[in-house]
C-alpha cells in the first residue's frame, strides 16, 4: 500500500498568537510560516508524490502553494474530513484562557472523553481523519501502483490522531506526540500494518535543542500538550 506524507500547515498567526484558530476563517500563515512553506519543495525535492491532498482551511492552502509552483502537474485534492478539528465555543480563544476551562484537563488526561462546546469530540476527529487516510490509500494504490507516495497537508490533531492509531495507541496517548509547523511524518502502510517511518521531521535539528519552560497549552517539557498544535521550536 502507498506512504502517506503528512505536512503540518506552517506557522499561523494563531500559532504566534496563541489562539485556538480551529475553523475561524481567515487564518494565514506568519512570515515564518511562509519561509516554511517556501522550503518545502526543496525538502520533498527528491519524493515523487502521486497526488496531494489538502484540508480546505486557508493556511493548509498556502503552504502548499509553493509546492504546487514547483510541480505543476501534480493533482490537487481537498478532503473536508482531515480539517482541523471544530473546536467550537473555543475557537479564537487565547490557550492561556482555556487552560483555566474545566474540560482543559479531560483533552489533556482523557481526550477521548473530550468534545469541545458547540464543536465535535476528539473521538470524531480521529474517525474521520482515518477513515479518510484509508480510502486515500486505496485511490492511490489502484491509480498508481502499491509503491506510490501521496501528500496530505492537514494540522497538528489530525496528524497526532492519525500517528497514535498507526502505532496502535488508544486516543488518550495521543497527547505525548508532537508535530510543529511545517514538519512532516511519513506512514508506509501494508496489509498486515502501517510503519512509522517520520515524526514530526522539520528538517532542521535545532528544534532538538532545550528550550525554556513553555506556558500551558504551548507544550514544553513538563507542561500540557499543545492543543491545536503549537508554533513550534523558537
Amino acid at each position: 500500500m502507498p506512504t502517506l506524507i503528512l505536512v503540518r500547515h506552517g506557522r499561523s498567526t494563531a500559532n504566534t498568537g496563541g489562539v485556538l484558530a480551529g475553523r475561524t476563517p481567515g487564518v494565514t500563515l506568519d512570515e515564518r510560516g511562509t519561509a516554511q512553506a517556501a522550503a518545502l519543495p526543496a525538502r520533498l525535492a527528491d519524493v515523487p508524490l502521486a497526488a496531494a491532498v489538502t484540508s480546505p482551511l486557508l493556511r493548509c492552502r498556502e503552504t502548499l502553494a509553493p509546492l504546487l509552483a514547483a510541480r505543476p502537474e501534480l493533482p490537487l485534492h481537498t478532503d473536508e474530513r482531515i480539517s482541523e478539528c471544530d473546536y467550537g465555543d473555543w475557537s479564537g480563544r487565547k490557550l492561556t484562557e482555556l487552560a483555566g476551562e474545566p474540560l482543559w484537563e479531560v483533552v489533556q488526561r482523557h481526550p477521548s472523553a473530550a468534545a469541545f462546546p458547540g464543536g465535535e469530540s476528539l473521538r470524531a476527529v480521529q474517525t474521520r481523519a482515518v477513515d479518510a487516510a484509508r480510502e486515500w490509500n486505496e485511490r492511490v494504490e489502484r491509480e498508481h501502483g502499491a509503491d506510490a507516495a501521496y501528500l496530505m497537508c492537514t494540522h497538528g490533531d489530525v496528524i497526532k490522531a492519525l500517528v497514535a492509531d498507526a502505532l496502535g495507541l488508544h486516543l488518550d496517548q495521543f497527547q505525548r506526540i508532537t508535530a510543529d509547523p511545517c514538519s512532516v511524518t511519513a506512514i508506509r502502510y501494508t496489509r498486515l500494518r502501517p510503519f512509522l517511518l517520520r515524526l514530526g521531521d522539520t528538517g532542521d535539528l535545532a528544534a532538538l535543542a532545550p528550550r525554556p519552560a513553555a506556558p500551558a497549552g504551548e507544550g514544553g517539557e513538563g507542561a500540557d500538550a499543545a492543543v491545536g498544535g503549537g508554533a513550534g521550536a523558537p
